[in-house]
């Protein structure tokens, strides 16, 4: 088996509903979507999945086209950037296909407004000409089950979100889910892993099966180029140095924010500009990829006045408040 990220992966994904791992009330949702397709024949209604990054949207995408017999067409909302372009990937499917829109909310108002009646209708209007000549053409679309995938629900537009029949929130994973994945993601590798390790990945994993498989692959890599026939607590210590992990899965960025926070501001609550600028990243990085976690396993709070951390927070850091006004706070 190859040892790239692209081969391992898609080796590393299940294929069918029973092999998922994981989002109980998500597969017993689309256990009974999918037997309502296979007893009809065709698609009625379409899918819209909302969660975190990386909790496994384009997998389950892939799981109901195999389940379904069907092609998948995978793009993204950002690469529709016409009405034309949504025209040439509708024109291209064949009935009981599946088109996977990634990242949805990025689709631009005008394809957007495009897609309402292919979701409602499987028809779609097409202008042709210019000006006052201009006439629209109603073109007939497969029967297809149009899948959406978002991380960010809320800017999704009301009437594209109730065109969808089914939204299904995918959540993080705990840790013996985690656990069980990597497991299992470890035996398809050939790689002996015991369950103290594979807990210990688990716990870096920030609740996502993605960065849970990018640590073992990265492990896999260690196992591939030194004497190391197995993934213990050895080799964990060399990978997590390397990687700068801590035993919360904080990488040294998210350790900087919570020192910036509870050291050099000592726990005062912090604006997420000053935040951007002491750190040399920009607003977007912090409040989407930093503040996400930390906010999640309650290392920070975002209160009227600013951003600071929690007694856990602190705790983690070892630090002791000084300030009286933030103690009250944290009681």
């Amino acid at each position: 088996m190859s040892t790239s990220d692209n081969a391992s992966t898609i080796n590393l994904r299940p294929k069918i509903l029973k092999d998922y791992i994981g989002q109980e009330k998500v597969i017993q949702n689309l256990k009974t979507f999918i037997n309502a397709i296979k007893k009809r024949g065709s698609s009625s209604e379409h899918i819209l999945f909302y969660g975190p990054s990386g909790t496994g949207k384009t997998t389950l995408a892939n799981i109901i086209a195999n389940e379904l017999k069907s092609d998948i067409k995978i793009t993204s909302g950002a690469v529709i950037e016409r009405a034309g372009d949504l025209a040439a990937i509708l024109t291209n499917l064949n009935e009981k296909d599946v088109l996977f829109i990634d990242e949805i909310h990025r689709m631009p108002k005008i394809v957007e407004e495009s897609l309402y009646p292919v979701l409602e209708e499987f028809m779609l209007d097409i202008i042709i000409g210019k000006g006052p000549s201009a006439r629209t053409v109603r073109l007939t679309v497969p029967h297809i089950t149009i899948i959406g995938a978002t991380t960010k629900l809320a800017l999704l537009s009301t009437p594209l979100r109730e065109r969808f029949g089914l939204l299904l929130r995918l959540d993080y994973y705990n840790i013996n889910e985690l656990i069980e994945i990597i497991k299992k993601s470890s035996n398809i590798l050939n790689i002996p892993i015991d369950e103290e390790s594979a807990k210990s990945i688990a716990k870096r994993s920030r609740g996502t099966p993605r960065i849970a498989l990018r640590i073992l692959k990265r492990a896999k890599d260690i196992v591939d180029t030194t004497s190391m026939n197995k993934i213990d607590k050895t080799l964990l210590e060399k990978l997590f140095s390397m990687l700068e992990l801590d035993n919360q899965g904080l990488s040294n960025i998210d350790r900087k924010y919570l020192k910036l926070l509870g050291i050099k501001f000592n726990n005062n609550p912090i604006g997420v500009e000053t935040i951007a600028s002491a750190l040399s990243e920009d607003i977007k990085t912090i409040e989407e990829f930093i503040e996400p976690y930390l906010m999640q396993i309650g290392f920070i709070e975002k209160t009227s006045r600013g951003r600071i951390l929690t007694k856990d927070g602190l705790k983690h850091l070892g630090i002791k408040v000084k300030n009286k006004d933030i103690q009250q706070k944290l009681i």
